[in-house]
C-alpha cells in the first residue's frame, strides 16, 4: 500500500491555491493584483532605465538602488505567471521541477533584497561618517564585487535547501496553500521525515535575513552616533534626510515579513483567505513601494523621472 501512496518527485503535480473561499470573485480580485504588478514592473523598470541612461546618477548610491530595482523586478516576475494564471484561467497545476524553480528564484530574490538593503546601509554609513573617502572606498570595482557576492551568497545558501526537497516522498494531498511555491508549504506535504529540511531552511533564514537585519540596525546605530557628533543642526538634518528613503525600503521589506510570521504563528484561527492575502502582499509590497519611496524622497530620481515622463509626453 505504501508503494502505491508514494509518488516519484518527477511525476508530481502540485495544485496552487488562489484565495480560499473567494474563488467566485477571482476575476475581481485579479484587478488590484494586476495594478500592483503593473506598478511594480513599470516603476522599477523606469528607475533602472533612468540610472542606466543618466551619467549624473552613476554613483554608488544609485548603483545600489539599481540592484534593489533588479531584485524587485525578479521577485515580481517570479510570481506573476502563477498568480494571475490562477485568477484569470484557474490554472492551478504546476509540475514538481517547475515548482522548485519558482521557489528557488522567489527565495533568491528575497535574500538578494535583504543583502542589497544591508549594502545600502553600509553605503549610507560610509557617506556620512567618511564623506571625503566615500568615492575611494566604494569604487565601481568594489560595488561589482559586492553585487557578485550577493548573488553567490544567495545561491550557495538556498540551493541545498531547495534540492533537499527532491529526496522527500509526497504521498499526501498535493494541494499547496499559496498561489506560488513556498518552501514550508511544499515540505508539509511530504510523508518523509523533514527534520533535515526544516533545519536547513531555518539556517538559511537566520544566516541571510536574520544576520542582515542585525547589521542594518548596527549600521544605523553607528550612523546616529556619527550624526549626533555633528555640531550644526542643518548638517544633522541633511545627513538624516539622505537615509529616509533607505529606512522606508527597510520598513516595507521587514514589516510584511514579520507580519506574515506573526499571522502564521498566532493567527491560526483566522480565515484561510487572510493568510493567503498577506502572503501575496508580502511579495508585492516591496516591489510596489520601493520605486514610490525613492521617486518621492530622492530629489535626483524624482527630477530625472519627471524629465523622462515630460519628454515621452512631448514626443506623443
Amino acid at each position: 500500500m505504501s508503494t502505491l501512496q508514494n509518488t516519484t518527485a518527477s511525476s508530481i503535480i502540485f495544485l496552487l491555491t488562489g484565495v480560499p473561499g473567494l474563488e467566485a470573485f477571482h476575476t475581481w480580485i485579479s484587478i488590484p493584483f494586476c495594478l500592483l504588478y503593473v506598478t511594480a514592473l513599470s516603476g522599477n523598470g523606469l528607475i533602472l532605465f533612468i540610472i542606466i541612461t543618466q551619467p549624473s546618477l552613476h554613483e554608488p548610491m544609485y548603483y545600489f538602488l539599481s540592484m534593489l530595482s533588479t531584485t524587485d523586478l525578479g521577485l515580481s516576475i517570479s510570481t506573476l505567471a502563477t498568480m494571475l494564471g490562477i485568477f484569470w484561467f484557474n490554472a492551478r497545476e504546476i509540475g514538481f521541477n517547475a515548482c522548485l524553480s519558482q521557489m528557488f528564484f522567489i527565495q533568491l530574490f528575497t535574500v538578494m533584497e535583504s543583502s542589497v538593503l544591508l549594502a545600502m546601509a553600509f553605503d549610507r554609513f560610509v557617506a556620512i561618517s567618511n564623506p571625503l573617502r566615500y568615492a575611494s572606498i566604494l569604487t565601481d570595482l568594489k560595488i561589482a564585487q559586492i553585487g557578485a557576492a550577493i548573488i553567490t551568497r544567495g545561491t550557495v545558501t538556498l540551493f541545498p535547501m531547495v534540492m533537499l526537497l527532491k529526496r522527500l516522498s509526497y504521498c499526501r494531498s498535493h494541494v499547496l496553500h499559496h498561489s506560488y511555491c513556498f518552501h514550508p508549504d511544499v515540505m508539509k506535504l511530504s510523508c518523509t521525515d523533514t527534520r533535515i529540511n526544516s533545519a536547513v531552511g531555518l539556517t538559511a533564514l537566520i544566516t541571510t535575513a536574520g544576520v542582515d537585519s542585525v547589521f542594518i540596525v548596527l549600521s544605523y546605530v553607528l550612523i546616529i552616533k556619527t550624526v549626533l557628533c555633528i555640531a550644526s543642526p542643518e548638517e544633522r538634518k541633511k545627513a538624516f534626510s539622505t537615509c529616509i528613503s533607505h529606512i522606508g525600503a527597510v520598513a516595507v521589506f521587514y514589516i510584511p515579513l514579520i507580519s506574515l510570521s506573526f499571522v502564521h504563528r498566532f493567527g491560526k484561527q483566522a480565515p484561510a483567505y487572510v493568510h493567503t492575502l498577506i502572503a501575496n502582499a508580502y511579495l508585492l509590497i516591496p516591489p510596489v513601494m520601493n520605486p514610490i519611496i525613492y521617486s518621492v524622497k530622492t530629489k535626483q530620481i524624482r527630477k530625472t523621472m519627471l524629465q523622462v515622463l515630460h519628454c515621452s509626453m512631448t514626443k506623443k
